[in-house]
Parts: structure tokens; C-alpha cells; sequence
């Protein structure tokens, strides 16, 4: 029998590779686990020798570690696309999002604005730059620990706004969604996939990443909060 087909991967990802994973030991008899932590961690851990046979992270982060020789030749590939919301503690009022002079005004009255670890915590201070209200903004920016969500902030009472992955913030509890952000201030993500060099089974771990870009799943994509790359085509 062969053996388990193993991934490492961000926490943005987490939810839906469990879900396909899963569909993919029923539909086609392929054993295949993820294991998932914040994103700067996991290619910490890859550039550092981690074993296993499958990457998920971050588009840019997935290329510096290709261009670094870490990845298999020819398996590097975009999966999906997520964007970044806004979200509020569960039963507080939503602010207007359809502008940005409404995503300004949603800022600037948040007196604690939690904000990730990864590419979308990235995204979101240089956005506060592009607005012209970094130094306005910067005492009330609470980055979250590596791996832990930001709307977990939220439901804590220690922000009032959080920015972060939809599949990151979609389900947790005493977390209200608003919406992704307006017009030119939209943040997305691009999350790919490809074979770790580490891997010693690099054929059948390129089998997986193909299932995982099957039309048959997009669904499953769009239900955790993000849409296949190659839906949007």
C-alpha cells in the first residue's frame, strides 16, 4: 500500500485542504494530510530542511522558496485566489464599506485594528500608507501571533476591526464579516502549490496538486471563502 501523501501549509488554506483532502481519500482512494501553521513558520521550516511532499503558501512566498531550490521544477502552480475582508465583534454595527471614503472612515473610528502575520497583515499596512494615514494608524495596529487568526482579536475585545483572509475570518465564532474592501483598496492573495524537492514521491504528490485543480472542486473552493485560480480565467 503506498504511502500517505503529506503537505505543509498556511493557515488560510487549512479548512479547505482538510475538506479536499478528505474528498480525495473518499472519491479516489489517495491518502493525503496537511499539516498547517502561519506562513512565515512554514517556509521557515521548509528552508530549514522540513520533510514532506506538498507546499501551500502564498504566491510570493511559494516563489522565493522555488527560486531557492526547494520546490520541484515545473510543479510550481497558482490554486486560489482569496480576498482580504473586514470584520467586526459579532453584534456590533457594520460599517459602510462601498467606498473608500467609507473604509477611511471605518479606520479611523476603530480605536484597535488587528491585522495577520502573512501577506494580508503586509497588504494592509502598506494600504494605510497609500491612504496617507500610516502614522495615524500605527498606535492602534495589533498584529496577531503567527498561525492565530486575527478575529480572534475581536471576539476577545481586543480590536474593534480586523482585516484578514474570508477563509480565515468566515467562521469563527463572535466574528461578523462586513465585506472585502471597496474599488482600489481591494486586497487579494493568490495561494499556490507545488512538489517539495524534499518529497519522495514527487509523481504521485503532482497527482494531488492536479486533483485539487479540478473544475469538480471550484465549488468546494467558493464555499471556503476563496475561488480556484483557474475559475477566474
Amino acid at each position: 500500500m503506498s504511502r500517505e501523501i503529506t503537505g505543509l501549509s498556511s493557515m488560510a488554506t487549512r479548512q479547505l485542504l482538510a475538506e479536499l483532502s478528505d474528498h480525495l481519500r473518499r472519491a479516489h482512494g489517495a491518502q493525503v494530510r496537511f499539516e498547517s501553521a502561519g506562513g512565515v513558520e512554514v517556509a521557515r521550516r521548509v528552508r530549514e530542511g522540513a520533510e514532506g511532499d506538498l507546499l501551500v503558501l502564498a504566491e510570493d512566498a511559494m516563489a522565493g522558496l522555488a527560486g531557492a531550490g526547494l520546490l520541484v521544477g515545473g510543479t510550481l502552480r497558482p490554486l486560489w485566489v482569496s480576498q482580504v475582508v473586514a470584520a467586526v465583534p459579532e453584534g456590533s454595527p457594520l460599517p459602510a464599506l462601498a467606498s473608500e471614503s467609507d473604509l477611511r472612515a471605518a479606520l479611523l473610528a476603530a480605536r484597535r485594528i488587528a491585522y495577520s502575520t502573512g501577506p494580508s497583515g503586509t497588504a494592509l499596512v502598506e494600504l494605510t500608507g497609500r491612504l496617507g494615514l500610516a502614522a495615524q494608524l500605527a498606535p492602534r495596529l495589533v498584529q496577531a501571533p503567527a498561525g492565530v487568526p486575527a478575529g480572534s482579536l475581536l471576539a476577545s475585545g481586543g480590536a474593534e476591526l480586523a482585516f484578514q483572509q474570508h477563509s480565515e475570518l468566515m467562521d469563527l465564532p463572535g466574528v461578523a464579516v462586513v465585506g472585502p474592501l471597496p474599488g482600489d483598496t481591494a486586497i487579494s492573495t493568490t495561494f499556490s502549490g507545488g512538489v517539495l524537492a524534499a518529497s519522495t514521491e514527487p509523481v504521485r504528490a503532482a497527482g494531488v496538486l492536479d486533483l485539487f485543480e479540478a473544475e469538480e472542486l471550484w465549488a468546494r473552493a467558493r464555499a471556503k471563502g476563496m475561488r480556484a485560480a483557474r475559475d477566474l480565467g
